[in-house]
């Protein structure tokens, strides 16, 4: 038996585009991704998030789901736009009444609420007036930030600034393939500093207007990134990557600085010392009180000036059929490299002990630092049998051995305060549109229907005992 410490929490996550539809509902504004995904050929199947998976109308009967579940924890993001229909202004009050409507119902079920201030929806107004690139969006982000903290302050005691700020920066400026949709990597730093300068102010607004006792965070989808081979230039772009997607955050909200090989990767990119402003770093780097890690897969990158046979090796390997290697977004030292299965049905590789190397990667660099899994899960193509069940086997595998590895982790000496499953219910994927459920809960999109998956009912299990039975270990043959 597993067993994990007294005080861990076992949550779920979503997020409000994803799953509460009503967007042009009670003053709500449009986001960046009302725009992106009603742009044609931007998103799979056509799909939008208008109607998503209704949460804003069905609001009572999901917490009253999720109490069922037995969760401790319910991590939720607020729309920018519900609040702030042109990201500043006077605050549209329908909009805080909905929140402060979740927030109760999930007091009343006992279930603590987290709330991520920004998951990707930037009113669209912002983004016309340049978006993550002008350094403007981070002190409008800081005047939303006083306004949820004024209005849902005195019951939510967990605060996350910023969820994958590296998604917002890189897939939304540099590749094109998340709203807003541009590709430029020079806008892409440009974002990635705005967005550590706005989790930093807000981090000021909520340590002057919360009480002493509220937790202020992060959420970062950190990469374990590998070389392809041991080759100085794939062991170069390893680092070059490691730079661009982890380090690039990390060291400037934990130690106060960017670090020096970014810069010089980039300074042909970006003029730093004009980026960043006097006093930057010391606005971002205030204290949190434990860093959220995002994790789903591990990278394999090369060099673009390499030997391709460490790429050639493994191009036929991904039965999901993965594209040729592309540079890294960010970054024209380093390409990514397909990797060997086994595979959720994202083609993402499965590999549970590279969560464990990460976490222990983040707490041996960045001491003292206390860490909880903020998003972790998989999707998978699941069939609603005959009797209405879904048996998502592959799902419960694959959320059992990733808490074998956190727990391997805690063991191993890791500060792991808590866990958070993504995602509490199937909902609308980003780019993949509606063809991708990672939800415990099956959302029948025709009728609204939510159906607990085997994996929901084993979720809640675990979160009654604190802990489970581990997967026996393979046979030798």
């Amino acid at each position: 038996m597993i067993e994990f410490p007294g005080n861990f929490v076992f949550g779920a996550a979503a997020a409000a585009y994803q799953i509460e539809g009503a967007v042009a509902e009670d003053g709500r504004g449009p986001s960046i991704w009302d725009t992106f995904s009603h742009t044609p050929g931007k998103i799979g199947g056509g799909d939008t998030g208008d109607i998503a998976t209704d949460h804003y109308h069905r609001v009572s009967d999901d917490v009253r789901m999720m109490a069922s579940l037995g969760l401790q924890a319910y991590r939720f993001s607020v729309a920018w736009p519900r609040i702030l229909a042109t990201g500043s202004g006077q605050p549209n009050q329908a909009g805080i009444d909905f929140y402060s409507r979740l927030v109760d119902e999930l007091l009343g079920h006992g279930i603590s609420p987290v709330a991520t201030l920004y998951h990707w929806d930037l009113p669209q107004p912002l983004q016309d007036s340049g978006g993550w690139a002008s350094r403007d969006t981070a002190f409008h982000f800081a005047e939303y930030a006083q306004i949820i903290v004024e209005s849902l302050g005195d019951r939510v005691r967990t605060f996350i600034t910023l969820n994958e700020p590296w998604c917002s920066a890189f897939l939304g400026y540099a590749t094109g393939v998340h709203a807003p949709g541009l590709t430029d990597d020079a806008s892409a730093l440009a974002a990635a500093h705005h967005l550590n300068l706005a989790h930093g102010l807000g981090v000021q607004v909520l340590r002057a207007q919360a009480p002493s006792s509220t937790q202020v965070s992060i959420s970062l989808n950190l990469h374990n990134v590998r070389a392809a081979s041991d080759s100085d230039l794939d062991r170069g772009a390893a680092r070059a990557v490691d730079a661009i997607s982890n380090r690039i955050f990390l060291d400037p909200i934990l130690r106060g600085a960017y670090p020096g090989d970014l810069i010089a990767d980039t300074a042909h990119v970006v003029d730093w010392p004009a980026l960043v402003h006097d006093g930057d770093l010391a606005v971002i780097s205030a204290p949190i009180d434990f860093l959220g890690v995002n994790y789903y897969s591990p990278s394999l990158v090369a060099s673009v000036d390499g030997d391709s046979s460490a790429t050639a090796a493994l191009s036929g390997a991904d039965p999901m059929g993965a594209n040729a290697p592309s540079k890294w977004p960010g970054s024209d030292l380093a390409q990514a490299v397909p990797q060997p299965g086994p595979y959720t049905g994202m083609g993402w590789r499965i590999e549970p002990q590279s969560l464990t190397e990460l976490l222990l990667r983040v707490d041996r660099d960045y001491p003292g630092t206390p860490l909880m899994i903020t998003e972790n899960g998989a999707a998978f193509a699941d069939e609603v049998g005959a009797s209405g069940v879904v048996d998502d086997q592959d799902r419960i595998e694959y959320v059992r051995d990733h808490l074998a590895a956190v727990h391997a982790a805690i063991e191993a000496g890791v500060d792991l305060r808590g866990y958070f499953l993504w995602s509490l219910m199937d909902n609308f994927e980003w780019a993949w549109g509606y063809g991708k459920r990672f939800g415990i809960v099956h959302v029948n999109y025709e009728t609204q229907a939510r159906t607990p998956k085997a994996s929901a009912l084993w979720y809640r299990d675990v979160i009654a005992v604190n802990g489970f039975v581990p997967a026996e270990p393979a046979q030798m043959s």
